[in-house]
């Protein structure tokens, strides 16, 4: 039995410069927009990996979340605890320039690490982490 990851979510709260950030700085496809119940999904992914999707949804994805819920998921993305990727390049110094000219916010210029990669990283438009790691070995 073969287990593959398909999806992971993130929570967004402005699905436009969302977009903008995983296209236009990352260079994502968009695989899909998708709006119901007056909340929005959209799918970006790398074309590298076409059967690998990061859903940008809603910090709160429930129709009828309390509007207390709401209020601390609300709170928690301020403070960029609710979600992340780590993205694999083979040129961590020229992507850490692209993304930082796109006008990323930078919360780590490309370093080596001990555990044998060179990362950077970034917040998306959201408060979530952004790693981008390359492989020294």
């Amino acid at each position: 039995m073969d287990l593959t990851l398909s999806h992971c979510f993130l929570p967004i709260d402005d699905h436009d410069r969302a977009i903008a950030f995983y296209h236009e700085a990352l260079g994502l496809e968009v695989r899909s927009d998708v709006s119901a119940e007056g909340m929005r999904w959209v799918v970006v992914g790398s074309p590298a990996q076409p059967g690998v999707n990061i859903v940008l949804q809603p910090p709160v994805a429930n129709p009828d979340a309390s509007a207390g819920d709401k209020k601390v998921m609300g709170e928690l993305m301020a403070k960029g605890v609710l979600g992340g990727v780590n993205f694999a390049t083979d040129d961590c110094d020229t992507t850490f320039e692209r993304v930082r000219a796109a006008g990323a916010e930078v919360v780590q210029e490309p370093i080596d690490q001990p555990y044998g990669v060179r990362d950077c990283a970034f917040r998306d438009p959201s408060g979530n982490l952004i790693r981008i790691s390359q492989d020294r070995a």
